[in-house]
């Protein structure tokens, strides 16, 4: 029987009971021996899953999502965001928007409202959504294409294969050798669906999710599944008369584990779906500012033009900024970090981590432009400790860094005029000016 725990960021997983919370949870000793083995693998790979404190307990690290279990376990993990109020939920609704985001999702929520009403887990939902664009995919209707059938027969019908009609043995020539063109719904996207869709029926344990999985495999019954997921996805089609499966393919690959930043590998193929936190923050950040920035801004993600050194004749350590944005001649610096910052605590340096600073600091020298230095941006999330920018932190020789919070909750990112950053809100001004000058110009 399967069991669900719920934690968080930074959480302690033990073998030994104890009073459960988003913070501490007690696993199974098969489950506990394979999330060590697990998380050998992440390290073999680079990453840190977790921290073995022990021989009975585990530090969970920043990643969040579903993990499952041989033994059925079923590990949600959930950001370490809010500290008050009911936690659970909210956590859950932040981390589907973090996610719809990062990857680009169109839920079929019809309102926020509904989305708040949807208190199910991660996994749930993402099973849920996948069966309601399913639903909506097979009542407008499943794509056929024609399969060329090459098979023996007591009569006549498409075309005559006359090599192998040539080559039957004696006393088999009223058997006739044919081609033909039959319409089937067997084509690389109905087989990648219907696979999601077993894999879903199997591993809900939402009612109305079930009865929903199991009425839509009636209806494609007819269809088999993939055999090879890989190349059924290369064959996926984007001409015009498959364009009612692009809302579809998000969700299918999300159920495959086929799009994961971090997917779980080797035999175990369970509901596992990991994400990295900071990963999914700075993802988040940029699609704000893309939406938010003023329309000749120019936002480049990972910018990778300048290099540290030079070696030789060549160079090393390429410097890639997550977020940098020209406007007007000036250019901003943008990294997003998925750390708690806290005001209160000038006399620590208010949390902050000296490698960042190096970081940005490399950043503004290597990526001037014909105006100066550029303009650096940290970007933390909000919470009680950091409820506004931080005061200038002054590099010298005109270079200045900013520490911003950027509001989750309601979308925004706090004093983003202190450094000038070129939003669609805060730049009415800067806006009126720019019309005024090219006015003059012209």
């Amino acid at each position: 029987m399967s069991k669900l725990v719920i934690i968080r960021e930074y959480a302690q997983l033990t073998t030994e009971v104890v009073v459960p919370s988003l913070d501490v949870a007690t696993v199974s000793q098969t489950a506990f021996d394979w999330l060590c083995e697990l998380s050998a693998g992440f390290s073999r790979s680079g990453a840190t899953l977790l921290q073995v404190e022990g021989r009975r307990s585990l530090k969970w690290d920043s990643y969040v999502g579903v993990l499952e279990t041989p033994c059925g376990t079923r590990l949600e993990i959930l950001p370490k965001h809010h500290e008050q109020d009911d936690c659970l939920i909210k956590s859950r609704q932040l981390l589907r928007k973090l996610i719809q985001s990062a990857l680009q999702l169109k839920p079929r929520e019809a309102s926020v409202a509904s989305l708040e009403l949807f208190d199910k887990s991660l996994s749930e939902w993402v099973m849920g959504q996948f069966l309601a664009e399913l639903d909506l995919l097979v009542k407008r209707g499943v794509r056929f294409d024609y399969q060329r059938l090459e098979e023996e027969q007591r009569f006549l019908r498409g075309q005559l294969n006359v090599v192998a009609q040539m080559r039957q043995p004696p006393g088999r020539q009223h058997h006739f050798q044919i081609r033909h063109d039959v319409f089937l719904p067997d084509r690389a996207e109905n087989r990648l669906l219907k696979l999601a869709l077993e894999q879903v029926a199997k591993s809900t344990k939402d009612a109305a999710n079930w009865r929903l999985a199991n009425e839509l495999r009636a209806m494609l019954a007819e269809v088999p599944s993939s055999q090879q997921v890989s190349q059924d996805l290369r064959a996926w089609s984007r001409d015009r008369l498959m364009a009612h499966y692009q809302a579809i393919k998000p969700w299918c690959e999300l159920i495959l584990n086929q799009q994961m930043p971090i997917a779980v590998s080797g035999e175990w193929r369970g509901m596992s779906l990991l994400f990295p936190m900071e990963k999914l923050f700075e993802c988040y950040v940029e699609g704000w500012l893309r939406k938010q920035l003023l329309p000749t801004a120019q936002l480049t993600s990972q910018a990778s033009r300048e290099y540290l050194c030079e070696h030789g004749k060549g160079r090393m350590f390429c410097l890639k900024p997550d977020l940098l944005i020209d406007y007007s001649k000036q250019r901003w610096i943008l990294d997003t970090k998925w750390k708690r910052v806290d005001a209160r605590k000038p006399e620590k340096n208010y949390d902050l981590s000296q490698s960042d600073f190096y970081q940005l600091f490399a950043y503004g020298h290597k990526y001037r432009n014909d105006t100066g230095a550029p303009k650096l941006v940290l970007i933390y999330p909000f919470w009680s400790g950091l409820t506004k920018a931080l005061p200038a932190f002054d590099y010298g020789q005109g270079m200045s860094l900013w520490a911003l919070p950027f509001d989750l909750e309601n979308d925004r990112l706090l004093n983003a005029d202190v450094a000038g950053i070129p939003l669609r809100n805060s730049c009415i001004d800067q806006v009126t000016e720019q019309v005024h000058a090219t006015a003059i110009a012209r």
